[in-house]
């Protein structure tokens, strides 16, 4: 079976698609609008700097446009048996555009939650998208009714799973305090400013406690001097980019991981961090409840709000058994509802069915 997937090369979720339908026989294709390199994959790069059009106004997508002749040639020379996009706006439309099928097309977030709320002609742009695909994903049923809005067709959950094998409970030297941390993309819907706050409020009612945030992002200046002006500096630590056995290993050494996000449309350092053992407080953002079975394997709260969130933490800090016992939770709770071979059975008994 040959599979083309519309889709960023250097994203981690497109490498975690490629790496599992690689590993099962098919030969993949990636066109990506940025260059990138996937091992085991054929990547056509379209020469774009995605960045500079994602940000840009309307007309800027037009760079997206102007490729829809190069993308029909490639996929006329690699004869998929699907054609399946990631992301419904620009990807998607790229899919849309080509008029090929089968043509599966696969939300992901700000394409469905803040794009079609930017003006009627995005809307315009989703629903064209959403009609031209033959079937729908959604990493999460929140993010599914949020795309129902645009579309009457059914939408198929495929959330993004976790190698269980690759995050798990390690035996790793642990520090003599009690370690806070958050893996995520340093931006300012991701509310790691909240997480500041919080430990700053907890700081004054325990000497045990520590902050570690790891990831990079256009935040990261402010977060710093947040820090500095909590004058929390010699309790936090910023970890910088991390490699995927970093992050392995951080989530171990961590006792509790929050997950702080105003948006979000899933929730995956919700699940690697449970998958090692570790209870997580997340917020009620979009999808992210979804990763947590609540009081079980940790704690959710409202977002935006850190009295509320340095009220959950302090509960994980004071009970050490409590922390060990929901850390045992969540790692069970993964291996029973987030492996990625599990996750991804469903979409590729889709792929044999369409191929067929």
């Amino acid at each position: 079976m040959k599979i083309c997937y519309l889709a960023d090369a250097n994203s981690s979720h497109t490498r975690k698609w490629c790496d599992f339908f690689s590993s099962k026989g098919y030969e993949i294709h990636v066109i990506s609008l940025n260059d990138g390199e996937i091992k085991g994959v054929k990547v056509h790069s379209l020469g774009i700097d995605n960045s500079k059009v994602a940000y840009g106004g309307i007309f800027s997508k037009l760079n997206y446009v102007k490729r829809i002749f190069k993308i029909r040639s490639l996929i006329k020379e690699i004869k998929p048996n699907i054609l399946h996009a990631h992301y419904a706006s620009s990807y998607g439309l790229l899919g849309s555009l080509c008029k090929f099928h089968p043509f599966i097309l696969s939300v992901w977030g700000s394409d469905i939650y803040s794009f079609p709320m930017e003006s009627g002609l995005k809307r315009k742009i989703i629903e064209h998208n959403l009609k031209c695909a033959d079937y729908l994903m959604s990493t999460s049923q929140d993010m599914a009714r949020e795309t129902s809005k645009y579309t009457n067709k059914d939408i198929m959950i495929t959330p993004f799973g976790v190698d269980t094998s690759l995050f798990r409970p390690l035996d790793v030297k642990k520090d003599n305090k009690i370690v806070i941390g958050a893996i995520k993309t340093l931006e300012s819907h991701y509310g790691i400013d909240y997480l500041v706050k919080a430990f700053a409020i907890l700081c004054n009612k325990h000497d045990n406690i520590l902050l570690k945030i790891g990831g990079k992002g256009s935040q990261l200046d402010n977060l710093k001097a947040l820090v500095k002006d909590l004058n929390i500096e010699n309790k936090v630590e910023f970890l910088g980019f991390l490699s995927q056995d970093e992050i392995v290993k951080q989530f171990n050494v961590f006792d509790i991981a929050v997950v702080p996000s105003l948006h979000e449309s899933f929730g995956v350092a919700s699940i690697e961090a449970q998958a090692t053992g570790t209870p997580v407080v997340v917020t009620n953002a979009g999808g992210l409840p979804e990763t947590v079975e609540g009081d079980i394997t940790g704690f959710i709260v409202n977002k935006g709000d850190e009295n509320e969130l340095s009220i959950a933490i302090d509960k994980l800090i004071v009970d050490e058994d409590l922390r060990i016992k929901m850390g045992e939770s969540a790692r069970s709770f993964i291996e029973k509802n987030y492996r990625v071979d599990e996750n991804f059975k469903k979409v590729d008994e889709l792929y044999r069915k369409i191929a067929r």
